[in-house]
């Protein structure tokens, strides 16, 4: 909860425990004593819905930047390499060296999260996010899917189903082609 209170807000943490809580209440129903699907699903919608985004990045950017300091004191110097989408995009092949000066530029980033997904998220726009999104919603219809006729005989297919998700690695083209692979096999187990 706390962990996607600070990624987004505290009603998207709460939408997470309500669809984890339902998964345990029809688990717990229909296969008394287990917990298997209830964790998967824990596990790998948390993983979805923390996707790492631009807004993500300049969270745990900043995070870096308080540990470093905690750790070797107020005149530690450091400094971040990132490849932006964006300049990536706009033919920049190679990382970007960013130093403290650039913090302020990451907590605004960061104050920004509560655009994410909406018609101001200029991040959003860009495939890899749109299908980031998208696979929330896929996750969840497939999981209420397993949730309808779960039953001991069912519960293997459902908790496979549920980890789905963690063959999902990488960052742009290469989580791409795990979201293929990710949606091949949901429906093949479908």
């Amino acid at each position: 909860m706390a962990e996607l209170t600070a990624y987004q807000d505290a009603p998207y943490a709460a939408a997470y425990l309500a669809d984890v809580e339902r998964v345990r209440t029809a688990e717990a129903a229909a296969v008394p004593g287990s917990t298997a699907l209830a964790e998967a699903v824990a596990v790998n919608l948390h993983k979805l819905l923390a996707y790492k985004d631009e807004y993500e990045v300049a969270r745990l950017s900043l995070g870096i930047e308080d540990e470093v300091r905690e750790r070797f004191g107020e005149g530690a110097r450091f400094s971040w390499k990132l490849h932006p989408p964006v300049l990536r995009a706009l033919g920049m092949q190679r990382k970007i060296t960013l130093g403290p000066w650039f913090s302020p530029a990451f907590r605004t980033l960061y104050a920004m999260r509560r655009v994410r997904g909406t018609r101001l998220d200029v991040f959003g726009y860009a495939h890899v996010r749109r299908v980031e999104r998208a696979l929330i919603a896929e996750y969840r219809q497939a999981i209420d899917e397993q949730l309808a006729r779960l039953a001991p005989g069912t519960l293997t297919r459902a908790v496979e189903i549920a980890g789905l998700p963690d063959r999902i690695r990488g960052y742009e083209q290469v989580k791409l082609d795990s979201v293929d692979t990710f949606r091949q096999r949901l429906s093949e187990l479908r």
